[in-house]
């Protein structure tokens, strides 16, 4: 399923960034043609077709702005090479106009931004247009435990493209499934604890949580500022990396930081490996096959493979104790800071997670009918930053990330980058019972607010499977070199079929 075809007589959709971009220097397509073929194959594929609903709205001056950029580059002004690509931004992003950012969610709908977030403010001085907005597991997926992956209110229930039964991952659901789908060749997403990983890995797509703070989150819909990150997702290694080289204000980074000049499939030789299996293989052997082949690619082509480098505290990061803690407590504080300032005074919307939770029950036949919001109510329940119990959840819950985990996985192996399965292929969507409980490698990179990137591997029944790559703080041109360079040796890269379930006979 190809979509529709641009007005530059071009199938552009799967096209990689650079390729975009040495085809628009050329001449051979114009940024409104990619955008138009953009469009259609959004209403092709995710309105009807397939019924993806990995979009929430499509931007209305998006055709607009890509002319903008055609006119710009024929002046010869071009701003780098996010000059005329079509971005999607996951909806809980402000972008401003009337797309605002719902979270997904009734009560924040209708409530127009005055202004991009920061992060979505860059990539248009980088020349990016915004295509749209995609869906999300609402409120970024802490709203209740018995969740539903990918669903919102607002948007419904996002669909893998590889089967359109299995689950999309979250809570950046319809960033990694429209990426998949050819809708966008960048979206951004965020991620708290696996919300970037997850979504790549299922939909079989790269994506990058990086270092926490690296890139800009004002105006983004917080959860647990200690944790919120925002990253892109792409369907090549080089993507994301040039999507990070225009969110990244210069000098956050690491000294020399040029992202883009360290995806390149360079060979692996004298990296350092360390394979990280405790907890996170053995939940489904056609996974860990396909993650053993991978580390025999990255060892043929030079690496050296430590084996194992397990994180000491993975056991006790997935019991999640001291981090449902964390999250309640920043949940409760930072969504009434953020609500009462977007709302302003006298402005629409609620102002408070109080005000939230009443609104979810006014419209209950709609926000309710799936799930509760049993997380929303245990944060209310909170007390403040202040808390001793919410001081010594955070000092525990990062030394056992930090100092017991990676850090002591890194100096046990001297490793330049930590290996593991991301997380098995897609579980089916169940509506009536919620996600069911699944093993995914994200927490120590999330809680330790160290990078983190996951890359296709090969599928399993036609469902992808990702291998993630852990690095040190502002260690993402090691990770990106990596990843580049097992990327070439794997070429693990699928088109979705769009079949309704997977055959298992």
């Amino acid at each position: 399923m190809s979509g529709r075809v641009g007005a530059d007589g071009d199938d552009v959709s799967f096209a990689s960034v650079a390729e975009l971009g040495r085809r628009l220097g050329a001449g051979e397509v114009t940024s409104a043609g990619i955008v138009t073929a953009a469009l259609g194959r959004i209403e092709d594929v995710d309105a009807a077709g397939p019924s993806l609903r990995s979009v929430l709205a499509v931007e209305p001056g998006a055709l607009a702005e890509a002319e903008v950029r055609d006119a710009e580059r024929r002046a010869g002004r071009v701003r780098g090479p996010l000059h005329g690509i079509p971005v999607l931004v996951k909806d809980n992003i402000e972008t401003r106009g009337a797309c605002g950012a719902t979270a997904g969610s009734l009560a924040l709908l209708g409530m127009a931004a005055d202004a991009d977030a920061a992060c979505v403010a860059r990539l248009r001085e980088a020349g990016a247009v915004v295509l749209g907005k995609t869906n999300l597991s609402e409120w970024a997926n802490f709203r209740s435990r018995h969740a539903v992956s990918g669903w919102s209110a607002v948007g419904g229930q996002t669909r893998n493209p590889h089967a359109l039964d299995r689950s999309p991952g979250g809570s950046s659901s319809g960033s990694g499934a429209a990426v998949a789908a050819g809708l966008a060749p960048l979206a951004l997403g965020t991620e708290t604890d696996g919300s970037i990983v997850c979504p790549a890995a299922l939909n079989g797509v790269v994506g990058l949580k990086p270092t926490h703070g690296l890139v800009p989150t004002g105006g983004v819909v917080p959860l647990a500022p200690s944790q919120d990150c925002v990253g892109p997702i792409g369907r090549r290694v080089a993507d994301v990396a040039i999507a990070l080289d225009a969110l990244v204000p210069a000098g956050t980074g690491a000294p020399g930081s040029g992202y883009a000049a360290h995806a390149v499939p360079a060979r692996l030789a004298g990296v350092r490996i360390g394979v990280a299996r405790q907890h996170y293989s053995g939940a489904c052997p056609p996974a860990d096959a396909l993650f053993e082949e991978a580390l025999s690619a990255a060892s043929g082509a030079g690496a050296i493979v430590v084996d194992p480098a397990d994180v000491p505290t993975a056991g006790e990061l997935a019991a999640f104790v001291d981090e449902m803690v964390v999250l309640s407590f920043e949940l409760h504080d930072s969504l009434d800071r953020y609500l009462a300032a977007r709302s302003g005074p006298g402005g629409s919307g609620p102002r408070s997670l109080a005000e939230v939770v009443a609104l979810n029950d006014l419209h209950g036949a709609r926000e309710l009918r799936l799930f509760g919001q049993d997380l929303f109510v245990e944060a209310l329940e909170t007390t403040g930053l202040e808390s001793g119990r919410y001081v010594e959840a955070l000092e525990r819950n990062r030394e056992r990330a930090r100092a017991r985990g990676l850090d002591a996985a890194f100096a046990s192996s001297s490793a330049d980058v930590l290996m593991m399965v991301t997380t098995g292929p897609a579980w089916a969507i169940d509506q009536l019972n919620g996600d069911p409980p699944v093993v995914i490698s994200s927490s120590p990179a999330a809680v330790s607010g160290y990078p983190t990137l996951t890359l296709p591997i090969g599928a399993v029944a036609g469902m992808p499977v990702g291998a993630s790559f852990v690095g040190r703080p502002f260690s993402e041109p090691t990770l990106l070199r990596v990843a580049a360079g097992l990327e070439r040796e794997l070429d693990a890269v699928l088109r979705p079929s769009f079949r309704a379930t997977v055959p298992l006979d």
